[in-house]
């Protein structure tokens, strides 16, 4: 079976001549923007041993940056988790048939995508302790404004991963006797997380990049740790906030790469399926069992 999209045309000679030219001319670009920076930079002296000197010390890493980057990672974690779980809940309520639950959910769903994320973790963390009488800390202000605002988003990616499957499927299911419940749990919610996982992927990568506005509430995150306080104690703001910059780089293309590692994975284990089904041969215990043919 292909794996080619049928909506994807395969460049012919001409079109395959003009993207390597576009290749190299934007590469070329590139290049020259880069070397632009680069020069400016030397003139400016900014790549004076000196200033990078900290960078070489433990003290540096383990006083600023690490913890910084620990802080990141967990609200960035536990965010992701609690996102994640919103959107599935408030995709499958906008698509509940009863007016008084998907009202109400796609309401909840429009305004924290509409309210900015920063004023979002600013009101959390100064306005709520009025309401519930007690203290938010920093680390649940960045993460419940995070949840809010990405949960929302995926919310509207997974109810659109949902619509975008074939109807078939769900009338197939109650053909069988599944519940609504059930159809949604085992089939059409697993469906449309694996069809909109770039989309996922790109809105836990923008969550990630996101913990950087915990700054507003003093949060110690990888910003305000490795580039702020850093500089403040340590020396040069541009060479801290290239060090960050490329660490967050890092961590985002290694989740990039763990999501299409898991989009390989699930490609492979659906076109296994399909083979098995299409030669008539079932999965039992560890082993597949040939059905009996005639």
């Amino acid at each position: 079976m292909s794996t080619d999209s049928v909506l994807y045309d395969h460049p012919g000679p001409r079109a395959r001549i003009r993207n390597a030219v576009l290749t190299v001319v934007f590469g070329v670009a590139l290049a020259g923007l880069l070397w632009w920076v680069y020069t400016k930079f030397d003139e400016a002296g900014q790549w004076d041993g000196q200033l990078w000197k900290p960078f070489t010390e433990a003290a540096t890493w383990t006083q600023f940056i690490g913890p910084g980057l620990l802080a990141t990672l967990w609200a960035a974690a536990v965010g992701m988790v609690l996102s994640l779980a919103f959107g599935i809940i408030f995709a499958v309520g906008r698509l509940s048939e009863r007016r008084w639950i998907s009202i109400p959910s796609g309401a909840v769903v429009e305004f924290f995508r509409a309210v900015p994320l920063l004023l979002m973790i600013f009101f959390i963390f100064y306005g709520v302790p009025f309401l519930i009488k007690g203290p938010v800390t920093a680390f649940w202000a960045v993460v419940i404004g995070l949840t809010l605002y990405n949960g929302s988003v995926l919310a509207e990616a997974f109810r659109a991963g949902i619509r975008s499957l074939p109807g078939g499927q769900s009338e197939a299911a109650y053909a069988i006797g599944m519940r609504k419940s059930q159809v949604m749990q085992l089939i059409l919610v697993p469906q449309a997380a694996r069809a909109m996982l770039p989309v996922i992927v790109s809105q836990l990568v923008v969550l990630l990049k996101d913990t950087a506005l915990g700054y507003i509430v003093a949060y110690p995150e990888l910003l305000q740790r490795g580039v702020n306080d850093l500089a403040a104690n340590k020396g040069n703001i541009v060479a801290a906030a290239i060090v960050v910059a490329a660490i967050y780089i890092v961590i985002n293309s290694l989740l990039t790469a763990l999501a299409n590692w898991l989009d390989r994975r699930s490609r492979q284990r659906g076109f296994r399926a399909q083979r098995r089904t299409a030669t008539g041969a079932t999965p039992v215990g560890g082993h597949t069992v040939s059905e009996p043919q005639g």
